[in-house]
């Protein structure tokens, strides 16, 4: 028997849709020149029980030694065993207007061969930006959140990903990050997902709120807002922005159906509707099975006994019968229609993708 499918509804049908519609501007865009700095660093992380890099890693032999040789301590490179020691690259994003002192999570991820980052620490490690200046230095206790434990018999369990970790509060700023949001008297508005509509009324709204002209679409992507007299000064302008962030648009959505073919997982947009159509679909099923049956010779005649397996194929055709659907108006009449196949869910995906084929959903289909 097949179990029927499950569409996750974007929007909850119960309210009406005008309150989901409303939104206020910093959740639908941002301020240009408010942008996160990415920083990236090389360093080292010790106090491993056995799981550091080998002696492949070449450049995590040359590391240490550098860095002993810093501390006053010769080593010959072909004497340093690394087991406790593995090679890592280090992240970390800086929000925008983030100043010196400013604590930051940082995300250690295995460069050699390492089989596990369990309880180790992260030696100091200096971070850059794509400016190749330093603006952070990180250091401290590795979290995984999971282990990876090897017996010497072979035997391995292994819970979540090892090789990959975090130190919280891992990096202290060590230099301001700057950020210029005025452009002349002139505030850009980005908007994270561009729409000739939502655009439109963002202006409308900023135009509505202040009184004047002050707001005008650049395109589809970006509103330009000039700064009024009233807020020229300094201690003035972070006020207008936040009362121009606070301000709520009514957004306009795309009909998108997200699928994703590896859960099969299907989301369904508010907007999706389907136009009549006729389905028919039905489901082909092959089972083979080899069972293994034992040949034993008789008693003296100096034969072997061998195993000769047994294959039985069994091939099964589900019944398909022809629906027809009418205008489908809303998520839910979509859901109501398609449930009465009967399908599971990687049937729903062969069947939207379907449906698309024949142009008769209004849906932007979008594959992960």
């Amino acid at each position: 028997m097949m179990n029927k499918f499950l569409i996750i509804f974007v929007t909850w049908l119960t309210l009406a849709p005008s309150l989901w519609s409303q939104q206020r501007i910093k959740d639908i865009a941002s301020i240009k020149g408010v942008e996160d700095r990415r920083l990236i660093g090389y360093g080292l992380i010790v106090g491993l029980d056995g799981t550091g890099d080998g002696r492949k890693s070449l450049f995590t032999v040359q590391a240490v030694t550098n860095m002993l040789s810093r501390l006053g301590i010769t080593v010959p490179a072909e004497d340093i065993r690394l087991k406790n020691v593995a090679s890592v690259i280090v992240t970390a994003t800086v929000p925008g207007f983030s100043t010196r002192g400013m604590q930051v999570d940082v995300t250690v991820s295995s460069l050699g061969d390492a089989s596990s980052l369990e309880g180790g620490l992260l030696l100091m490690t200096p971070l850059e930006g794509i400016d190749g200046n330093v603006y952070a230095h990180a250091q401290g206790p590795v979290s995984l959140g999971g282990f990876n434990v090897q017996t010497d018999a072979g035997e391995r369990v292994r819970k979540n990903y090892t090789l990959v970790g975090r130190v919280p509060n891992g990096a202290q700023l060590v230099r301001d990050v700057h950020s210029t949001i005025l452009q002349g008297n002139t505030i850009g508005i980005a908007l994270r997902d561009p729409d000739f509509t939502s655009v439109s009324r963002m202006v409308e709204a900023i135009n509505s709120n202040f009184g004047s002209e002050i707001a005008s679409a650049k395109n589809a992507g970006e509103v330009a807002v000039q700064l009024p007299s009233d807020f020229q000064s300094a201690d003035k302008q972070i006020g207008f922005i936040a009362e121009l962030e606070g301000l709520q648009i009514e957004t306009d959505r795309t009909a998108r159906i997200v699928i994703n073919e590896r859960t099969g997982t299907v989301v369904v947009g508010e907007h999706v509707k389907v136009r009549p159509v006729a389905i028919a679909h039905g489901n082909l099923n092959i089972e083979i099975r080899s069972n293994p049956i034992v040949s034993q010779p008789g008693a003296f005649s100096g034969g072997q006994t061998v195993v000769v397996p047994q294959t039985n194929t069994t091939v099964t055709s589900e019944d398909s019968r022809l629906m027809v659907i009418e205008n489908a108006a809303n998520v839910k009449d979509v859901a109501a229609a398609l449930n009465t196949l009967g399908v599971t869910p990687r049937d729903l995906i062969a069947i939207f993708q379907a449906l698309k084929r024949a142009d008769a959903i209004n849906a932007e289909l979008i594959i992960m």
